[in-house]
């Protein structure tokens, strides 16, 4: 059974992405030199939240953050770690988590190393199943990466959510993809605001859109904003 989460004991979710005119999140048109003034809005925008973390499914990540990094874990075969929650560095104060299930993800250090000072030295959580091998998590204890544990085979959102308050502090959360992650979230109702940032140019059909498997939600206008070169700032709060 999921467990309930409310407003008042998990982070205020914002799920603040940047898509093009026809609604996709991915595509070659993120390169594209019409979108580079965009995607300094979103990066600023993501900066003034001052937000004390963010997160991204695995994919995001790994294409972000990890380069696709898979570490050996055969030196750790036969290691038993009990599937306890770990804070690793009880000094952190800026988070990326990462919803890991299955723990794939190749990290080599516990805090990110990003250009963008929104990114730049986040403590990396991984949000895990229950079900993760015991090798992984004795790879992620040498790491030094902070983990939390919800649900048996699949994760559980609220309960996720709950743990990211209470173990880590975290008040605002901005999601960030991708669109699986995304749509798994407003499926919950745990998206409270949608920050969009539109590039002013349209995609392929490959792309994907903002939330995967969508359902029907409402949400009110609070703010649109011009921002450099045929770029739009849409920030939408839910509606109750």
């Amino acid at each position: 059974m999921k467990e309930n989460a409310n407003a008042q004991d998990r982070p205020y979710v914002v799920c603040h992405m940047s898509m093009s005119l026809d609604g996709k999140v991915t595509g070659d048109f993120l390169r594209l030199p019409e979108c580079e003034a965009a995607a300094r809005g979103y990066y600023r925008i993501h900066r003034e939240y001052g937000a004390s973390a963010f997160a991204c499914g695995r994919v995001t990540m790994a294409e972000s953050f990890t380069s696709g990094f898979r570490p050996d874990l055969s030196r750790f075969d036969g290691s038993v770690t009990l599937p306890m929650d770990h804070v690793a560095d009880e000094n952190a104060s800026f988070f990326a988590v990462a919803f890991d299930r299955h723990g794939s993800l190749g990290w080599k250090r516990s805090r990110l190393e990003d250009e963008d000072p929104g990114y730049d030295g986040a403590h990396v959580v991984e949000v895990l199943c229950e079900s993760v091998p015991q090798a992984c998590l004795a790879y992620l204890n040498e790491v030094g990466v902070s983990y939390v544990f919800a649900g048996q085979d699949d994760i559980d959102l609220p309960l996720a959510l709950r743990k990211l308050r209470e173990i880590f502090g975290i008040r605002r959360l901005l999601l960030e993809g991708g669109s699986l992650l995304n749509g798994s979230f407003l499926r919950e109702d745990l998206v409270d605001e949608l920050s969009l940032v539109m590039m002013p140019v349209t995609a392929s059909a490959e792309g994907k859109s903002l939330f995967d498997g969508s359902v029907t939600r409402a949400f009110r206008l609070e703010e649109a904003r011009t921002l450099e070169e045929g770029a739009v700032w849409l920030r939408y709060r839910r509606a109750r």
